[in-house]
Order: structure tokens, then sequence, then C-alpha cells
């Protein structure tokens, strides 16, 4: 095959970004996208593209069992949700928050606080956080746009410096040495870009700063309570029935019990109830089959329990569950065309072209290899859409490069997870993006567009990170000059944003007078 494992192999990614950025549509730029791949993999043959995009694309992907457990925990998820609303539970959290949380800015430290809190799987967080923070969110006049990207911070991000997390365990099996684990803790202090997500978030709620498209959507929500800004592609909860005797802990108990459960369906799937130890459970767990098996235990114990609460009827109960998948429609179309995609890039090598540019260039500038590692990560994750994918190509082969008592050897491996979730953070065909816009009910192109230049700033000055920590070998040093850099970005956006503001003011002055 001519385009295998060259640079034509990233293009129907490339198609599929553009398209979906410039017409703001992105089921037709996937799917077009998917079809230049299979058009690249037939030779331009008619007959081998339609075979190649449905039955290895489209097909293939939605009979893979991983897949398809992931599908089925979004439908699980999306009943639950159905659920927590129907029976008020949802509004009786709400209620509950405008009485406690006062301002906008206690909003969103309330939702990154939740969103560190829930760092099993990243998945698991967009739902989860998206579904209890709605209301809050909705309250203090925060875009779902802004909810969005707070999700989306605190699910990738949290998850790659979690040690008890799927992505762990991901991370775990990509390492080629067995200590994959120890891998992963050792190289927390090394990944720049998720520390300074989460100082990027703090900084911009405690300080009210936006900047952007982003400003537009705060300052729409702000003024005219608009939450969407003219874009409403989700059913509005406002819209249905709520029963009236919701209390919190109709909210409360099925998400504990889903953390609970889905903990469980983890460590059973890695072993646990076998003989294994929790860690050792843990690090070889499914996350499909864990998260499955516990959101399907979680709302079989949530069904039961509201039977006993009497707060809706079983026959509303029932109607919910085609209710809830209806609701997760959107996210499983485009994650099936999202991962159809990959298997166009997968099926052109676009892998083996990428790890035959990172062989041929990493003898070089040593010192600088962390941050060029960060960058093909963050590259290699934005035109496929995935970080394990990402992992799975740059870490055996940051392996190979060093030998494994090299301080650099840890940093290239943390820029390589480091450039993975910048990559997956900012691509609009990335399953956790996809995740985000969903548990916010927000317009998936906005979601995108919004959040990329808040992701691209910290990606900056994590580019600059890891230059540094290239030449000083040690996250204590590189570590706090990092968290500094980023303190004295967020100052400067500040004040510009200040000035801006003042700027506008006195013209509109102006103009009145």
């Amino acid at each position: 095959m001519d385009f295998y494992s060259t640079g034509w192999a990233l293009l129907p990614a490339i198609i599929a970004i553009v398209l979906a950025l410039v017409t703001k549509e992105v089921y037709s730029s996937l799917f077009i996208g998917i079809v230049v791949g299979g058009a690249l993999f037939s030779g331009f043959a008619f007959e081998g593209t339609i075979n190649h995009v449905f039955q290895d694309g489209i097909v293939a992907v939605l009979t893979d069992s991983y897949n398809v457990g992931i599908l089925v925990f979004l439908v699980m998820l999306g009943i639950m949700v159905c659920l927590m609303n129907k029976t008020g539970g949802s509004r009786a959290f709400g209620e509950f928050a405008k009485r406690h949380i006062k301002s906008r800015a206690g909003a969103q430290l309330a939702t990154i606080c939740l969103g560190v809190m829930i760092f099993i799987d990243d998945y698991f967080n967009c739902l989860t956080v998206g579904s209890v923070m709605r209301p809050v969110a909705d309250e203090h006049r925060i875009s779902r746009a802004k909810l969005a990207y707070l999700i989306d911070a605190t699910a990738a991000p949290i998850c790659i410096i979690a040690p008890v997390s799927s992505w762990a365990a991901a991370v775990a099996g990509f390492a080629e040495d067995g200590k994959g684990l120890q891998l992963f803790i050792r190289a927390i202090p090394y990944n720049f870009y998720a520390i300074l997500t989460i100082v990027m978030m703090i900084g911009i709620a405690v300080l009210k700063l936006d900047f952007g498209p982003m400003a537009r959507h705060e300052k729409n929500a702000i003024e005219n309570n608009d939450l969407f800004s003219g874009v409403h592609t989700f059913t509005d909860e406002s819209e249905e029935q709520v029963s009236a005797n919701g209390n919190i802990l109709d909210l409360v108990f099925p998400i504990v019990t889903l953390i609970i459960s889905c903990v469980i369906g983890m460590i059973y799937s890695g072993g646990f109830f076998g003989g294994e130890s929790f860690i050792t459970a843990f690090s070889n767990s499914d996350a499909s089959v864990g998260l499955m098996l516990g959101s399907a235990i979680a709302l079989i114990i949530t069904i039961v329990y509201y039977l006993f609460r009497k707060t809706i009827s079983f026959r509303e109960m029932m109607d919910s569950i085609p209710e809830g998948f209806k609701a997760m429609v959107p996210a499983i179309l485009i994650l099936t065309l999202a991962w159809s995609l990959k298997a166009m890039t997968d099926s052109l090598g676009a892998k083996e072209f990428v790890a035959s540019i990172v062989n041929a260039y990493a003898g070089g500038m040593a010192a600088f290899l962390p941050a060029i590692v960060f960058l093909i990560g963050c590259f290699l994750a934005f035109a496929t859409g995935t970080s394990w994918g990402t992992f799975g190509i740059l870490i055996p082969i940051v392996q190979s490069v060093f030998d494994a008592s090299n301080p650099l050897s840890i940093i290239c491996i943390s820029a390589c997870m480091a450039g993975a979730v910048c990559g997956d953070h900012c691509s609009p065909i990335s399953d956790t993006t996809i995740m985000a816009s969903a548990g916010a009910k927000c317009d998936h192109i906005t979601h995108v567009s919004t959040q990329l230049p808040y992701a691209i700033t910290v990606a900056a000055v994590s580019f600059v990170s890891y230059v540094i920590a290239g030449f000083v070998k040690t996250a204590w040093l590189a570590l706090p000059i990092a968290m500094i850099l980023m303190g004295i970005t967020l100052y400067v956006r500040y004040t510009i944003s200040n000035k801006s503001v003042a700027a506008s003011g006195k013209t509109q002055m102006s103009a009145e007078n």
C-alpha cells in the first residue's frame, strides 16, 4: 500500500478535525475523514473503500468487546441520570447548593473538587460530575461551555496522576519492564500538563478570568442567562417531569453506589476476588468490563432504592430506560465515528510513521528530548483522538532509547503521558472530550473551540517546563519553576483582560456621551 506509514496516514484525522472546527458540525466531518481513510487504504477503489469503511471500520468497532462495554456503561449512566432527575434528586441538590454555594467561583471550585475526587476513570468522571454539577452551575449562570471545560480538565488530567485509576492500569500495561505502576508513580511529579491544568482551573475560578471564545459564552450566561450562547443540542432537564418529593439522598445514594460498584467492578476484572492484591488487581483491570458491571449493579440497586422510597412509580422508572438511552445517542454516535476514524488511521500505519520519526531524531538533542516527546505526544493524540494509543506507541520507544537509570528516561515517559493527555484534551475526536460535552450537555464543537485557548496556554507553559526539566533533571526544582511560570502566565492574562475591560468601558461611556 503506497500510503502506509507515511504522512498520508494522518490525513483522515486532520481532515476530520479541520472540517469539524470550520463547519461546527461533527458527524459529517468525522464521516468524511473515515471515507478519506478508506479511500487511501484501498487505493481509491470504490468497492474496497466501502468495505473498509463499514466492515473494517464502523462494524469492527461496534463488535469490539471493549467498545461495546463502554457503550453499555454510557447507556447505564444515561438511565441513572434520567432517574436522578425524575425523582427530583438533582433539583434537591441544586436547591441545597443554592443555600451553601454563594458565588460563581464557589460553584466552579466545587466542580473542580468533585472532579478531583472522582479519579477512577475519565468516562465515569465526565458523566458523574456533569450530572451532579449541572444544576449548581446553571443556578450561578455558569455557561455550559465553562462547565464542559471544568469537567474535561478534571477527567484525563486527574486520572493521569492518580495511581489508582484505569489510566494508571493502562500505562502499567504499556511498560515493557513489568514495573509499570512504579514507573507511573515516579512520573507523576514530571506530569506538568496535568498539574498545571489544576493550577489553571483554580486560577481562572478565583481570579474570575476568562479569555478567548469562552469569555463571550460566560458574558452571555451572566448578562442574558443564556447558558448555551444559542447553540443547544441536548434536552433541557427543566423540560422533564420531576417529582416534588425528591431529596438530596436521591442523588447522593445513586452516585455513591455507582462509585463503589465501579471500584468493585474494576478490581473484579483484575482478579481481586481470585487472590490478587488490590493494587495488582487495579493495575490488571479492564476498564470496560469493570465500568459496565459496576454501572449495571448500581442501576439495579438504585431502582430498588427508589421503589422503597416511592418517589416515582415503577412505570416512570421503566420509562426512564429509553429516555436515558436517547440522551446518550449523540455521544454514542460521535464515539462510534471517532473509533472508526482511529481504525482508519491505524490501518494506514499512523503509529508506525510517528514511531519512525521519534527513533530517527531521538539520539541527538538529549536535553530537549522531553519537550520534543511532549510535542509529538500532543500531535499524535490530537490527530488520533486517543491518549492510550499514544502511550502504547511512545512509552516503549522511550524505554528503548534510554537506560532505566538515566533520569531523562522517567522525564520523557512523563512527557509522553502529559503530551498524550494534552492532545486528547484538545482533540474534537477524543472520546474523553466527547464525554465531557455529554456530561455538561454542551454542544461538542462549542466545547472544543472554547477550551482550546485554555489548553494551549497550559501546553505552552508545559513545553517550556520540559525544556527546563531536560537540563535540571530533578522534579523538585523543575515542578516549582513550572508552577511559578503558570502563575506568571495567569497574572499576565488577568492584567490583559482587566485592561481590555477597562478600555471597552471607556469606549462605551464615550459613545453614550
